[in-house]
């Protein structure tokens, strides 16, 4: 039997997103740019485990930091969504779409500003439903409350009129509202000092006719990082949450493990046809965040994973 064990590249390869494609998977991240300025790894790969480095992808706009790239295939061509800013702390990050007729690129970016009425967009999340339709799940930021909602950042959904432009009539999905969540207390955001808490990160998946998006909450630094879900029967919503979640009910960092602060999950299928969580964790020593996988089961009707591993495991 064919094993693997985590993580499944040796380099800093956060936020991964892997795409199939004619059978075979590529997958970006967010990791250092190239000498020659470009921007976003991708890397190849036959089964999920043994993978190979292509370069960069995505030709540069002249900003320092590029963060999570995900790629959707239509009508023969594909489109990069990322962030992009140049602010040490990350706050002017803006969302922004490229587009290639190749998976490995080159992406040259379309010159668009995907949310231009907000100052801080992230994590874009292309999501096609059964029907065909579009939809970009994405990140921004929240300074009011209301009922249990944290001030931070949250996940909104908007339909795409095309592969490039929202209908601009975002809903919210889920916002930070458990301990957990918090990102920084005592954070200096606006003009104003809060303690920040973030969902981020937004996978989606449509299972037994209804749409789960999945979350990473926390900080991403830190031990408390982990992955949740909330569930709509409309990929609009409105989304409900789960039981339970005053701790993340998918993936967290384990006792004792080799593996911290599991996140910033995307899925796919693997060559078993089963379906499979590709997401980013530390090792003890800090020194990166790198690519993991584990399979994801149902039980009861609800998602489940054995993840992280850090072990041999069966490989897909």
């Amino acid at each position: 039997m064919k094993t693997y064990r985590n993580p499944v590249w040796p380099e800093a390869m956060a936020d991964p997103f892997v795409l199939r494609h004619d059978g075979v998977y590529y997958a970006y991240g967010t990791a250092p740019g190239a000498a020659d300025g470009r921007q976003v790894p991708v890397l190849r790969s036959p089964d999920l485990v043994t993978w190979e480095a292509l370069g960069h992808a995505l030709l540069p706009i002249g900003a320092t930091d590029y963060w999570a790239p995900e790629v959707a295939s239509h009508d023969g061509r594909f489109t990069m969504y990322y962030s992009a800013g140049s602010n040490p702390e990350g706050t002017d990050q803006k969302l922004r779409a490229a587009v290639a007729d190749h998976p490995a690129g080159p992406f040259v970016d379309s010159g668009k500003l995907l949310v231009p009425d907000r100052p801080f967009a992230i994590d874009a999340h292309p999501f096609r439903a059964a029907d065909g339709q579009w939809y970009l799940f994405y990140c921004v930021d929240f300074l009011e409350t209301a009922d249990d909602w944290r001030i931070g950042t949250g996940i909104v959904v908007d339909r795409l009129v095309d592969m490039t432009t929202l209908a601009g009539d975002a809903r919210i999905v889920v916002r930070p509202h458990e301990d957990w969540h918090v990102f920084r207390k005592g954070r200096a955001m606006y003009g104003a000092v809060y303690d920040w808490h973030t969902v981020e990160g937004a996978a989606v998946l449509c299972h037994g006719g209804r749409y789960y998006c999945f979350y990473s909450g926390g900080a991403w630094e830190r031990e408390n990082y982990g992955v949740s879900w909330v569930v709509a029967d409309d990929p609009l919503g409105p989304y409900t949450r789960p039981e339970g979640g005053h701790e993340a009910l998918l993936m967290r960092t384990p006792g004792g493990g080799d593996l911290l602060g599991p996140g910033h999950n995307s899925f796919t299928v693997g060559p078993d046809g089963r379906t499979w969580i590709v997401y980013h964790a530390w090792d003890r020593a800090r020194t990166a965040r790198r690519m993991c996988i584990d399979r994801l089961d149902w039980v009861d009707g609800k998602p489940a994973t054995n993840g992280p591993t850090w072990t041999e495991q069966p490989a897909p």
